[in-house]
């Protein structure tokens, strides 16, 4: 199966999802949510199309936690095609510490 990776990174390395501002403040982080405001129309497709062609997702423990409360929540694909993959396709997990994913 092929691996793609979708990464958000800054020129001086700070590293971190989509989410809100209170995402991940691990380490005393303060900015979260920055990249959010910059996904326009071209990012927002393209990364449907990733989510899309996905046959399955793997996730580590903490954004295996973020995204669980959200698998479910959105039936609709035309609504949130990216909601109704990550509903749809097998998911992994690579974690020592969580012992009873649901």
């Amino acid at each position: 199966m092929k691996l793609t990776t979708f990464t958000i990174v800054t020129l001086d390395g700070v590293m971190q999802g989509l989410g809100g501002p209170d995402e991940d403040r691990r380490g005393g982080f303060e900015r979260g949510g920055w990249s959010a405001p910059l996904v326009d129309t071209e990012a927002m497709n393209y990364l449907v199309q990733v989510y899309q062609r996905a046959e399955a997702f793997l996730f580590g423990r903490h954004t295996y936690e973020i995204f669980a409360g959200y698998w479910g929540t959105f039936e609709n694909p035309d609504v949130n095609p990216i909601a109704s993959a990550l509903n749809s396709r097998p998911k992994y997990l690579a974690s020592t510490t969580l012992t009873d994913p649901q």
